[in-house]
């Protein structure tokens, strides 16, 4: 796979998966620097604008 320019590597397509769900990658820099593991529940949240994606805590 070619490399992304440099100003094309934050964004990305949204994937349909199955009948009722979208998926989104997040670039792998920004989860290991958060420190989220494969698998780990994560927050999903309208906020005004966009979304809010946090780890999720009990």
């Amino acid at each position: 796979m070619a490399n992304k320019k440099s100003n094309e590597k934050n964004i990305r397509k949204l994937t349909k998966i199955g009948k009722h769900s979208i998926g989104l990658t997040l670039p792998i820099e920004v989860v290991r620097e958060l420190g989220w593991k494969e698998r780990q529940k994560v927050s999903v949240k309208k906020v005004r604008g966009g979304v809010l994606i946090k780890d999720w805590r009990k």
